[in-house]
């Protein structure tokens, strides 16, 4: 293990504003994922992120240094050996040290400091040794204690100090306590770490290179590179030199504290990445065309198309055809009407008509099939929408795709009664209809003609001879010239009027679509991209709180 190395990146003039400007991009993206994040990740994340707050706005003069290691493996006699005096109470009772206790390196006695870590026991060494300024000692409680306050107070005290010196000896070493709880725990802060065999005089000089390779292997197992061991004896001295001038390395470095927190920052965002998923490519065109066509069908736009179809043809039939057959069309009601789709362009409904004022039809309710069509696009278009995200992001976009079904009905509704109105009447229907008129009164001429003729012969009046033109009377040419000329009349509308009522049901269905698909962008496509923006807002700003690393 090296201590006092550079950092592994350029870093800005000031490295504590740029590791509390990624704190607050930390909190941004917490807040901004909400419950959609990870539960203890976003916990970790708040935690992390008051720490880094709270110890940059303590500055970065001290360095805290943390002792700690399991009963009877000799913190406290290290602690005194490095501060030169009996300080802290060494003995046999186990545990022996139950409060935590600091030595200060300086002139100023790091109150701010020690009250934010909470260690009320504190020594001043002063200037002391030059190399050591700064430094603030905690002897930790024994994490291994058997009063689970004891092991409480050295895991919070972990949390915040900038270096750990982790401290066994040859009876302990292989203990899977310090190993798997502590050190392999916080293996990705092996940069600010440091591993103190205790008691080696305690050890046979021909056995204690066995020993610290055999520690360095356990270090290399939980996950360490390159770790650095140093055996020392507190009663004889033996390494104290070696572990004080590895301390004030760090000390004198002056980025222990950024650097802890700076690996603190990256797990918690690395664990929020990891719940957050990749960015997906947003809602595809296809899934967005199916969804359009379901909620169409489910809209009942067939239905309202063939009205529209039919009052087209049923209105010109009835203004063109002829005269004496079109009672028949009164049998048959107005398809538009009894939808209520029959709005007036750019008119009101008609005065009495309360679910037409309020902008509601009478579109059959959708089937059954309908209901599963629709249901399969939303989810295929959640599907598609959702593809790399994890389940808890996944299952928003899927809700966003469900809108409640009244709420769809109620939209879907509004759009039809919006957009189907009655077709204006052409020019050309009074014309057609001018001639049929036209065309009825000389068929009426004709048979009041004859029966004038008729009663005239039966009271034996004299009367001229009936005009001919040719051997054709024309009371008989009025009557069958203007009956066939209405027929004929009659067949060309229709001829007409067919691929005409087709073309009107082509413009209302995509004037229909156009309205269909704007209730699916703002109901379902909307909301569904909303949380997309979230997602991905969420993403910059974990990338924000990664800095380099992201």
């Amino acid at each position: 293990m090296r201590l006092g190395l550079p950092g592994r990146h350029e870093r800005p003039a000031d490295p504590a504003d740029a590791l509390t400007a990624r704190a607050g991009a930390l909190d941004e993206a917490r807040v901004a994922g909400g419950d959609l994040l990870d539960g203890d990740a976003a916990a970790a994340a708040r935690e992390v992120a008051a720490r880094v707050r709270e110890r940059m706005a303590l500055g970065g003069r001290n360095v805290v240094v943390a002792l700690a290691g399991s009963t009877g493996a000799g913190k406290s006699s290290i602690f005194n050996a490095l501060v030169g005096e009996d300080v802290a109470e060494v003995g046999v009772r186990r545990p022996m040290t139950s409060v935590p206790r600091a030595a200060v390196w300086d002139d100023d006695p790091a109150s701010a400091l020690l009250d934010w870590l909470g260690v009320d026991r504190r020594h001043r060494v002063g200037e002391g040794d030059g190399h050591l300024g700064g430094l603030v000692l905690v002897d930790l409680p024994d994490f291994d204690s058997r009063e689970l306050g004891n092991r409480r107070e050295a895991d919070r005290l972990l949390g915040l100090t900038d270096l750990f010196v982790w401290v066994t000896d040859h009876q302990k070493y292989a203990d899977a306590v310090i190993h798997d709880q502590y050190i392999a725990a916080r293996r990705d802060h092996q940069a600010n770490m440091l591993v103190v065999l205790n008691h080696a005089d305690e050890v046979a000089a021909d056995q204690l290179p066995r020993v610290v390779a055999d520690l360095t292997r356990l270090l290399e197992a939980d996950g360490l590179a390159d770790p650095r061991v140093i055996a020392t004896s507190a009663r004889t001295g033996m390494g104290m030199d070696a572990l004080r001038e590895a301390v004030a390395g760090v000390v004198s470095d002056r980025r222990a504290a950024l650097r802890r927190l700076e690996v603190d920052l990256d797990g918690v965002v690395r664990r929020l990445r990891d719940g957050v998923g990749t960015a997906p490519d947003g809602v595809p065109r296809e899934a967005r065309a199916r969804l359009v066509g379901a909620l169409a069908r489910a809209a009942g736009v067939p239905t309202a198309l063939d009205a529209v179809e039919r009052s087209y043809r049923r209105d010109a039939l009835r203004r063109t055809g002829v005269v004496f057959t079109r009672w028949r069309s009164t049998l048959v009601a107005d398809p538009l009407k009894r939808l209520r789709l029959d709005r007036l362009p750019g008119g009101a409904p008609e005065a009495g008509d309360i679910r037409a004022a309020l902008g509601r039809s009478s579109m059959p309710e959708p089937s059954a099939a309908a209901r599963a069509e629709l249901d399969l696009a939303e989810g295929e278009l959640a599907d598609a929408a959702s593809t790399g995200l994890p389940r808890a992001w996944a299952d928003e976009v899927s809700r966003a795709a469900h809108p409640p079904e009244d709420d769809m009905r109620d939209a879907l509704d509004r759009a039809l009664t919006s957009k189907v109105t009655r077709h204006r009447t052409p020019v050309w229907w009074a014309v057609a209809g001018a001639v049929q008129w036209l065309c009825a009164a000389a068929v009426v001429a004709g048979v009041v003609w004859y029966v004038a003729l008729g009663l005239a012969g039966w009271l034996q009046f004299a009367l001229p001879e009936v005009p001919r033109w040719g051997p054709v009377p024309y009371p008989f040419l009025l009557i069958v010239g203007g009956l066939g000329l209405a027929i004929l009349v009659s067949l060309a509308c229709r001829a007409v009027v067919v691929p005409a009522a087709r073309r009107r049901r082509r413009v209302v269905e995509a004037s229909l679509r156009q309205a269909v698909g704007g209730v699916a962008d703002a109901r379902i496509i909307g909301p569904v991209e909303a949380v997309l923006a979230r997602h991905g807002d969420v993403v910059k700003m974990l990338e924000r709180a990664g800095g380099a690393r992201a």
